[in-house]
């Protein structure tokens, strides 16, 4: 994230809530939806409670999205998509999301469900 400019930077600090476009992996067709980004140490993280979504399916078909920010700052940012698979990866990362999460933690999230079944991605902002 050290490529963006400082607004935007400051927006994805603060401005969980964005929509992501992503291209139908059976459509081709662009979808759109809300979903939160979150800024951890400087990488951008997205995931979903446990469970298949339709938005990671497309994004592991098709790895470029367009992440939308729609808070005080508004823009179209072009993004590629890494799917973090590695099982202690995917662990550090959600044991962090926990930690730095005060909504996380008051739903008793449950690290190790996450980490076997929800969708968990890096998104490179270009």
């Amino acid at each position: 994230m050290q490529n963006l400019g400082p607004l935007v930077r400051e927006a994805l600090t603060i401005d969980m809530v964005v929509d992501i476009t992503t291209i139908g992996r059976k459509t081709g067709q662009p979808r759109r939806i809300e979903i939160w980004a979150h800024n951890l140490e400087d990488r951008l993280i997205q995931t979903a409670s446990p469970g298949r979504r339709s938005w990671y399916a497309n994004m592991l078909e098709t790895p470029k999205i367009t992440l939308h920010l729609k808070g005080e700052v508004k823009a179209d940012l072009a993004a590629t998509v890494r799917p973090i698979l590695d099982e202690s990866e995917r662990r550090d990362v959600l044991t962090r999301l926990n930690a730095a999460s005060a909504f996380r933690q008051s739903q008793n999230m449950d690290v190790e469900e996450w980490v076997r079944n929800s969708c968990l991605v890096e998104l490179s902002v270009e």
